[in-house]
């Protein structure tokens, strides 16, 4: 089939199915999901067999070692699958909500009502998590989703997606609610962007610096999402040493392949030069790579020296850089800079400057005294997320159930006409 044809075929199933899914009650949603969840439990064997499979042909293509580890699924992440299920479903539905009524001069009473976006399309890369967490999470706000993950998580996408869509099916729901794009050729990515306008109401990448700029520089559609995730720590003068230890070396190491993992390390300049010594030295012991300016140079024998172009770099595995500033405004100069607008920390004991940190730190989350590997839905309460969003719009940070609804007015009167 024509893959233009095939892709705006799936738009007019999906666009149905929105309109299926406006009208249905939240117990009958939830009786959808708690199917999903016993089904993930009962064929949670096949998931990890199907994952098996795409691992072995992502390690046969040489894939890289951080898009491997973002693809593999074992019984823990099976398990953040069903808790991520089971929060989504205690959930209030958050369609249809008044979040705000009031009454003009003219007795108009003004209504603000919560409502489905429409049809998401999700381009993502590895994650086959993703796949679970759109659907819960799309469905239960009353969107439908047009999916089109990496071949590098195929075998698994398509397990869990059928999964759903047999969930949705024995409860006599559309099955087009959920739409999963299982041909891999890139260009059915081009024809999302630029020729779907009609179909998709808003777009979400999750994936590479790579996947997400030809987002940004093609799509026609609006979209969610962030280009990268180059977060920051920064150690103030006031600090516990143990606490900083221990937020440093999760923030970076805990998983490296994240978007909220640590890439740069800022640290003030009265830090006692044997505490920095030691932080870096149990990082380095673990396999990490340490990239610094002149400053970590002499105190840290074996760092690299850092050039320009390594403040603006988002490894995605065992590096950081780390720089030596005069004050906490330095520190955030810097964040501004080289900064993408996700997620920084300050690790102080002094809550002035925690506040002024705060407060001038413009990225969609801000962490004190806390690990930036917090960055994350299913962290913050969510049940899970679709992605994380750093536009300056609505939504940011974490996009979960409440961030995939848009709202509209219901005005209701009494014959009232405009003079």
């Amino acid at each position: 089939m024509n893959k233009l044809n095939y892709i705006r075929k799936l738009g007019t199933k999906a666009k149905k199915a929105a309109q299926d899914l406006s009208v249905l009650s939240e117990k009958k949603k939830n009786s959808v999901l708690k199917s999903f969840y016993l089904k993930i439990k009962k064929n949670s064997k096949k998931i990890l067999d199907s994952n098996k499979i795409d691992i072995n042909n992502s390690k046969k293509n040489k894939l890289k070692d951080n898009l491997i580890d973002r693809s593999l699924l074992n019984k823990d992440r099976i398990k953040s699958i069903l808790d991520s299920i089971d929060e989504v479903i205690s959930f209030k539905d958050p369609t249809h909500k008044v979040i705000a009524k009031w009454r003009r001069p003219n007795n108009l009473i003004i209504n603000r009502v919560t409502m489905p976006i429409g049809v998401l399309g999700v381009i993502y890369e590895a994650r086959p998590n993703v796949t679970s967490d759109v659907a819960i999470l799309s469905f239960k706000s009353g969107n439908s989703a047009i999916l089109r993950g990496g071949k590098e998580a195929l075998q698994s996408n398509i397990v869990i997606s059928n999964l759903f869509r047999s969930s949705l099916k024995i409860n006599n729901v559309n099955q087009d609610c959920i739409q999963l794009v299982n041909n891999t050729d890139r260009k059915i990515v081009d024809l999302m962007l630029s020729k779907m306008s009609n179909y998709l109401d808003i777009i979400i990448p999750r994936g590479g610096k790579g996947l997400v700029k030809k987002v940004l520089e093609l799509s026609n559609v609006p979209t969610i999402g962030h280009l990268e995730g180059l977060c920051h720590v920064y150690l103030d003068y006031q600090y516990d040493y143990k606490t900083a230890e221990k937020i440093i070396f999760n923030s970076k190491l805990r998983r490296t392949s994240i978007c909220g993992a640590a890439e740069t390390l800022l640290i003030h300049k009265s830090v006692k030069v044997n505490d920095i010594y030691k932080i870096l030295k149990k990082l380095n012991g673990s396999g990490c790579i340490i990239i610094g300016d002149k400053k970590i140079k002499k105190i840290f024998k074996k760092s690299i020296l850092a050039k320009e172009s390594d403040w603006s770099k988002e490894y995605l595995e065992s590096k950081i850089s780390v720089k030596i500033v005069d004050n906490i405004n330095e520190a955030i100069k810097h964040i501004k800079k080289y900064g993408t607008n996700h997620t920084e920390c300050i690790i102080s004991k002094n809550k002035k400057n925690i506040k002024t940190f705060e407060r001038n730190i413009d990225s969609s989350i801000v962490m004190t005294n806390a690990s930036t590997q917090f960055a994350d839905g299913y962290e913050f309460g969510l049940g899970s997320e679709v992605g994380i969003s750093t536009n300056k719009m609505h939504p940011r940070g974490p996009v979960g159930l409440e961030q995939l609804v848009t709202y509209k007015y219901i005005v209701n009167g009494k014959g009232q006409i405009r003079s």
